[in-house]
């Protein structure tokens, strides 16, 4: 590690970051501003690099958290972040027949508390979804189907992916970074395996998403390519743009006269702050904390406000239809030889080879490799995602990282993955797309540092339908693994007993639902809790704007009113150029054709 460290100082890349050596470093903050924008993640940093575009108005972007460590930059550290202070370390609320082998049986909710969000913790994933998924936006929000998104996907983009760039669902110049991330040769038997299923290889960021594929990834020159990186890097020399990290913001002020949001107020180290917009406030703290603010701000639920003693302020349903998406990490398979072993991280050509090229293992997502999209209906819709692992599980670190990130409990390691430390293995974890169950958000108190409380509230459907659909995704991967392609690698299920579950026959259906209630972990894709809509169930209108209120948006994944076929950072920056262009257009600043 201390090789690399040093390696780093003098790669090509390290100017990428050197921008933030003159964030937060002073706190020199006029009274009011044009635009304020709360949190600097996948929307609010495209939010705030947009709306600076025009030299006429002055941006403050707000940030609870501060910039990243340099060794965020390597991608096959992703776990790693997640067990550090860029985390707001959230758990979700117990549950009682949920997340078993987890400390406390609370699932991890990690959310990212730095410069650039959740794209500074996740793995760098870049898929838009299904046009289908789009369609069904609109129904309920003119402008929100996919011909009307997909040219923001595009002005965001940098395709780096070979030939691949030059179809009409690519575009050059934008700045996002997106290229093919690094694979092993599991990859190719992954791919190879689908055929023999019957499944293209696909573009999943095209209109034709059934199917396997490699996996293209917000990088750039094998490096993390965060939101803050891609955004805020270009944008921070502007004189109009104040950005400020490590400020909480506790309240957003309303006149209620006039019922317009005016001002914010936020803490920062011993300080407290009051600042004015003299246009609009914009909230994108996220999926958690965007409806936590709003609620502590006295928007959301009449009798939740009142039973925390909130005054209110507008009666919206902040917090409810909470999505997200399920995946399932119990499935191991054993192969013949090691492909990835732990130590090749520190061999040095491996670290030149990322250093000089960026290229190679240190590359790898997280060692996520590769994806597919599959119906379980034989449909052109797909209702399971498949991840290729080619690392293995929670082996691959023996322990120390991944575990303490999931939560699980030291004593289930050591009964189930430790016997794996000394096997080759590979894994594929299978996600639930489009569940029927649903949660909710809600405060824990008035407490403006206090965390929120998340129910998850996994598998309640009452039909059956996600844990059906999750089953079918276990055995469609077990064809997968039978496949001519794998078992050129000797693959076997690994059939130890998932512990909690000895009781069970391995293998029936009611095996894997006691496996699935054991290791079923969130894919940090948590939508909808300032719904998007016309209705009753909905925060805010189809462009964004609080619904009652003035001078007031939401903008990031909360407002996604549909479970998408998609990991959600790339949808996220997609609304915040869409926002950017609705900001423009109410306040007449001219939009630039793209």
């Amino acid at each position: 590690m201390l090789a690399l460290y040093w390696l780093f100082l003098f790669s090509n890349n390290v100017q990428a970051g050197l921008f933030f050596n003159r964030i937060g470093q002073d706190i020199d903050i006029d009274s009011e501003y044009d635009f304020i924008v709360i949190g600097s993640g996948s929307s609010g940093s495209v939010i705030a690099s947009r709306l600076s575009e025009v030299p006429d108005w002055n941006i403050l972007l707000l940030e609870a958290g501060e910039r990243v460590h340099f060794m965020n930059q390597v991608p096959i550290m992703a776990p790693l972040y997640q067990v550090t202070h860029y985390n707001w370390n959230y758990t979700m609320e117990k549950q009682e027949d949920f997340c078993l082998a987890m400390e406390e049986q609370k699932c991890a909710w990690p959310r990212g508390k730095a410069l650039g969000g959740t794209t500074v913790l996740n793995y760098m994933i870049y898929t838009r979804g299904h046009p289908n998924d789009y369609d069904k936006w609109e129904k309920e929000n003119p402008g929100w189907g996919y011909q009307e998104v997909l040219p923001y996907f595009l002005k965001s983009e940098n395709c780096n992916l070979g030939k691949g760039c030059y179809t009409n669902f690519h575009s050059r110049g934008g700045y996002l970074n997106v290229e093919d991330s690094y694979s092993s040769e599991l990859t190719d038997a992954f791919i190879a395996a689908g055929r023999e299923l019957g499944y293209k290889q696909v573009d999943y960021n095209t209109d034709s998403v059934v199917g396997f594929s490699r996996m293209q990834a917000n990088i750039k020159f094998g490096r993390r390519h965060s939101a803050s990186a891609a955004f805020l890097g270009p944008a921070s020399q502007r004189p109009n743009l104040k950005i400020v990290t490590g400020a909480t913001v506790t309240t957003i002020n309303i006149n209620p006269l006039t019922r317009e949001a005016y001002g914010v107020e936020f803490s920062r180290g011993k300080g407290q702050y009051f600042v004015n917009a003299s246009k609009e406030i914009i909230v994108s703290a996220g999926v958690l904390n965007s409806p936590q603010l709003l609620m502590l701000s006295g928007i959301g639920p009449l009798h939740h406000l009142l039973e925390l003693g909130i005054e209110p302020v507008q009666d919206l349903p902040v917090g409810k239809q909470l999505y997200d998406h399920l995946g399932f990490m119990g499935l191991v398979f054993t192969i013949n030889r090691h492909i990835e072993p732990r130590q090749k991280m520190f061999e040095p050509t491996t670290i030149f080879e990322w250093m000089f090229r960026g290229t190679g293992f240190l590359a790898s997502l997280g060692g996520i490799e590769a994806i597919a999209y599959i119906s379980t209906k034989n449909t052109s819709y797909p209702d399971i995602e498949l991840l290729l692992a080619g690392i293995g599980t929670l082996q691959f670190d023996r322990g120390t990282v991944s575990r303490r990130g999931l939560r699980i409990t030291e004593a289930f390691y050591e009964n189930y993955f430790e016997h794996l430390e000394k096997i080759p293995c590979v894994s594929i974890l299978p996600v639930l797309l489009h569940p029927r169950s649903n949660g909710e958000l809600k405060l824990a108190s008035s407490d403006a540092y206090e965390p929120p409380k998340s129910f998850g509230n996994y598998l309640t459907d009452q039909e059956g339908h996600d844990l059906e659909v999750l089953l079918k995704g276990i055995r469609l991967t077990q064809k997968l693994m039978e496949s001519e392609a794998f078992q050129q690698y000797g693959a076997k299920i690994y059939d130890k007993p998932v512990p909690g579950c000895e009781n069970f026959i391995f293998d029936t259906d009611q095996y894997w639902e006691c496996a699935v209630r054991h290791l079923g972990v969130t894919l940090h894709h948590q939508i909808g809790t300032c719904r998007m809509g016309n209705g009753s169930n909905s925060v805010v209108d189809q462009r964004l704007r609080v619904r009652g209120l003035k001078g007031l948006r939401v903008a990031d994944t909360s407002v996604i009113p549909v479970t998408i076929s998609a990991h959600t950072s790339a949808p996220a920056m997609m609304v915040g150029e869409k926002a950017s262009d609705m900001i423009k257009e109410d306040w007449g600043a001219y939009i630039l054709d793209y």
